[in-house]
């Protein structure tokens, strides 16, 4: 009996209007499907197009590297955006539905990445205020290095044994950071303890002509040697001076290792810690 009625000329009517109903709509979707992938293929082409254009703009006004890369992030974010929204309202999805979902969940998706929202508004505020820019040396919140990047949540780091490390741009913003790049002059200070008995005045001139040789030691401010404290064992001598920041390091290891040699050419000894015991006689 369902054999013959699926021979009746109104049930084959009826398959052939589903099978065409279904060809159209896979047709519909096939063609808008395509029309979305040419639009991808498109859109990301245009991106690109455009930030290329952009930091050669930026790079031609020779804008800070830190906001090029803070810049070109967010550009980039932005026209990725809208061209998801272009390919969701070409595959049917109504835009206007669709941003009101996002607005819905806005207060959650905001809640859960709330810390982010932080580190863009720290982004925002080290771009601002400008307590460091690319290539300033820093020691921030538990790490110190030299500033790669500033991009839109994080700031990279290059620390001195070549590891890159990515820093929340809110814990930067937010804690206390020194900026080792900022002035053009720092000091360096050694304290070098000689024995008690040494004759300070020859120690201090030993240490003023090994000042004098050095070229990268600045002048003004004047160089201080003086008399820093008596401690246990030894008498420690105080030694400050001034140099360009570039020269820090260098002037500092340099000065160890020729303090070193010239104490010992010079026979000026270095104390050991030392305890004096007085023995009551019965």
């Amino acid at each position: 009996m369902n054999l013959l009625l699926l021979n009746t000329p109104a049930a084959g009517g009826k398959l052939e209007q589903a099978l065409e109903k279904l060809i159209d709509f896979g047709m519909d979707a096939g063609k808008d499907i395509l029309i979305a992938i040419l639009i991808y293929v498109i859109g990301r082409f245009i991106i690109r197009q455009i930030s290329a254009l952009v930091a050669r703009i930026l790079e031609k006004r020779k804008i800070e590297t830190s906001v090029q890369t803070f810049l070109k992030s967010l550009i980039k974010i932005l026209l990725n955006m809208i061209l998801a929204f272009a390919i969701i309202g070409k595959l049917g999805v109504e835009t206007t539905s669709f941003a009101a979902l996002l607005a819905s969940a806005g207060v959650a998706v905001g809640m859960a990445l709330s810390g982010n929202l932080s580190n863009f508004a720290g982004g925002l505020i080290i771009l601002i205020f400008k307590p460091f820019k690319v290539g300033d040396y820093i020691d921030g919140p538990g790490v110190s290095g030299t500033i790669k990047e500033i991009q839109i949540f994080h700031t990279i780091l290059s620390t001195l044994d070549n590891r890159m490390i990515y820093v929340p741009n809110g814990s930067l913003s937010g804690n206390a950071v020194t900026n080792y790049s900022k002035q053009d002059k720092r000091r360096v200070e050694w304290v070098f303890g000689v024995e008690y008995g040494e004759d300070v005045k020859r120690v201090r001139a030993v240490l003023q002509r090994i000042i004098n040789a050095d070229s990268r030691i600045l002048d003004t401010p004047a160089p201080l040697i003086v008399l820093g404290s008596l401690s246990a064992s030894s008498v420690d001598i105080t030694v400050r001076v001034w140099v360009k920041s570039a020269d820090y390091w260098s002037v500092l290891y340099d000065i160890n290792e020729i303090v070193y040699q010239t104490f010992n050419e010079e026979g000026i000894g270095f104390p050991f810690p030392q305890l004096t015991v007085h023995q009551s006689k019965e």
